[in-house]
């Protein structure tokens, strides 16, 4: 992994979907955080949907995260009426 110019890995939802009760997918995802900062690279876990995987993944130490979280999907008028309300703060 090293060999290419990559400086984030992205954990699949599908292991954050289950990370509170799966133990194997806990197993992964702290695995693939200890690999990627091994690495000096970021981790961006995706589909995060509860205060609880957001503590464990921060626990972690991962970087990022994505879903909904943080935000439900917008379409490209709504997003750019947040944009614009989010600059006039």
């Amino acid at each position: 992994m090293r060999r290419y110019p990559i400086d984030k890995i992205k954990i699949d939802r599908s292991f954050i979907s289950d990370l509170l009760d799966d133990a194997d997918d806990l197993a992964i995802t702290k695995a693939t955080i200890a690999m990627a900062k091994a690495l000096r690279m970021k981790v961006l876990a995706e589909g995060v949907e509860s205060e609880a995987q957001l503590a464990t993944l921060r626990a972690l130490e991962c970087d990022e995260y994505q879903g909904y979280l943080d935000g439900q999907p917008l379409a490209a008028e709504q997003f750019g009426e947040l944009l614009r309300l989010r600059a006039n703060d």
